[in-house]
């Protein structure tokens, strides 16, 4: 679990933040969009130090959800060169926040290195069928 802070306010409710939450055995990502100021992070943070949970930034940890934002990032980075434009619901957009879902989708199913499997098949046991439209 990691937190990405210091974003520019996006969305239909200006996040500000996202939380990412890894899967250690499938290496499946949640993106979760939220307020760097909510009450609910407030207390999450609180939480994560009281019970020493470790984070990428510690040696302690594997730094799985740190790659995980490594590769987001290098997924946005791409999208923004290429000018690349997806519909959603009222026109095009280029909002991070609106694309996450997107974006987890993409990374679910890609093969990960170390599993020669996409994290879909790992948790349910197969792939989704993904059709143009």
């Amino acid at each position: 679990m990691d937190w990405v802070t210091g974003l520019p306010p996006g969305g239909d409710r200006s996040y500000n933040s996202f939380l990412v939450i890894a899967y250690r055995f499938s290496k499946t990502p949640i993106f979760l969009p939220c307020h760097k100021d909510d009450i609910a992070m407030d207390k999450a943070l609180l939480t994560w130090n009281r019970f020493s949970f470790y984070t990428a930034y510690h040696p302690q940890a594997d730094g799985l959800a740190e790659g995980m934002i490594q590769t987001l990032e290098d997924m946005v980075g791409r999208l923004c060169a290429y000018s690349l434009e997806f519909k959603y619901c009222d026109g095009f957009t280029h909002n991070l926040y609106n694309l996450l879902p997107a974006l987890e989708l993409a990374y679910k199913t890609s093969i990960h290195a170390s599993t020669n499997q996409t994290p879909v098949i790992l948790e349910k046991g197969w792939n989704p069928k993904l059709t143009q439209g």
